[in-house]
């Protein structure tokens, strides 16, 4: 097995065997905090010396959680909520849960109900984040959540775990912005499948650990050379899962050469501003964010970023991943179509659920664009 395999093996292992992970920070003694999309302050948890991990749902038959949610809700939900009332989530300490989409602000409240035992921490974003007052607001909430954290933790989060913290993930996201630089720059160099692993195993490993991985990995991919004669793709939308998906654009040669999923690029795309307060470097944190489907667009930036990024790129062509039922995505598709349109890149407009089983239908959709970009 080459050394490229074995760091691969490591970032897969976790992701599949997520509650062994989890089993393995309690029995060393550690604090493992539940963390539910899209954004949230995990260099809180971190700094309190708790574990953070994400928590995106997953393949799940829907029964239990029909109380809370209407089959119209975001699949992601639903299958947090099933995990939920099943215990899953019962070995961890606490949610923290952030409320920028109106299922997010339901979820919230149906955890605390679903979840008696358990803490549920809620921090609401301002939508607006550009506005002064929004800055000042969020760092509010984030004071909030520093308190609750610290009476899980049973310890004073200082200004100073803070801002250490801060730097650790700020190179953490730093390593995933050289690591997928590096696949835009030398496609074919790696799987759909496996680029996905990589950036989602950070959700279930230590940032230092995942950081150094991430690093060593990306500079065997420099090494690597490939004669890349298929073609080359971005995605755009809330997840490009299951494997399937993933799998189908690997057999017709399309190179995942860029995103912005909410999943992947838009957690590290970003990165927390120097300052000495760390709250208000959050909360600034937070201001920067933007062409995202869950904060305020009002100009329309995100279908602009979609399409120069993959004018950047060279990318043959764009795949929206629609996850199923989520309307700040809906809103923004048309605008995206447009942007598209406009730039002259061919795009497709897959839907995403992560509750069925759709491999066929995916195929047909996948290899028609495929035989549209050849030609």
């Amino acid at each position: 097995m080459s050394r490229v395999d074995e760091l691969l093996k490591q970032m897969i292992d976790v992701t599949e065997n997520i509650g062994l992970v989890v089993s393995e920070k309690k029995r060393a003694g550690k604090k493992v905090v539940g963390v539910l999309p899209i954004y949230a302050p995990e260099e809180l948890v971190h700094a309190a010396g708790m574990f953070p991990v994400g928590c995106w749902g997953g393949a799940a038959d829907i029964s239990m959680a029909t109380k809370y949610l209407p089959p119209f809700a975001c699949s992601i939900m639903q299958s947090v909520m099933e995990y939920a009332e099943r215990g899953v989530y019962k070995d961890l300490d606490a949610l923290l849960v952030s409320t920028p989409c109106d299922t997010l602000k339901a979820i919230s409240q149906n955890l605390i109900y679903a979840c008696p035992d358990q803490k549920i921490i809620i921090l609401t974003y301002p939508q607006n984040n550009k506005m002064e007052a929004g800055v000042t607001f969020a760092k509010s909430e984030f004071a909030k959540v520093k308190a609750q954290l610290e009476a899980i933790a049973g310890t004073i989060i200082s200004d100073q775990a803070i801002n250490e913290s801060i730097e650790i993930y700020n190179d953490h996201r730093r390593a995933l912005m050289e690591f997928s630089e590096i696949i835009a720059n030398n496609p074919g160099v790696i799987s759909a499948v496996n680029r996905h692993y990589v950036i989602k195993s950070g959700f279930y490993m230590e940032k230092l650990e995942h950081t150094k991985l991430v690093r060593e990995l990306s500079e065997l991919l420099k090494e690597k050379t490939n004669n890349w004669t298929g073609k080359k793709i971005v995605f755009a939308g809330i997840m490009a899962e299951p494997n399937g998906l993933l799998e189908i654009f690997d057999e017709f040669q399309l190179a995942v050469v860029g995103d912005e999923l909410a999943q992947e690029s838009r957690q590290f795309r970003t990165l927390v501003p120097e300052g000495s307060d760390p709250l208000e470097r959050l909360a600034r944190q937070w201001q920067n964010r933007e062409a995202c489907s869950v904060i305020l667009d009002s100009e329309k930036k995100r279908a602009k970023h979609i399409a120069t990024l993959a004018k950047a790129k060279q990318a043959d062509g764009v795949v929206f991943c629609q996850m199923k039922f989520c309307d700040p995505e809906e809103f923004d598709y048309p605008s995206i179509k447009k942007a598209c349109e406009d730039a002259e890149i061919p795009l497709l407009h897959l839907e995403i659920d992560q509750l069925s089983d759709s491999a066929g239908q995916y195929r047909t959709r996948i290899q028609a664009f495929h035989e549209l970009l050849g030609n």
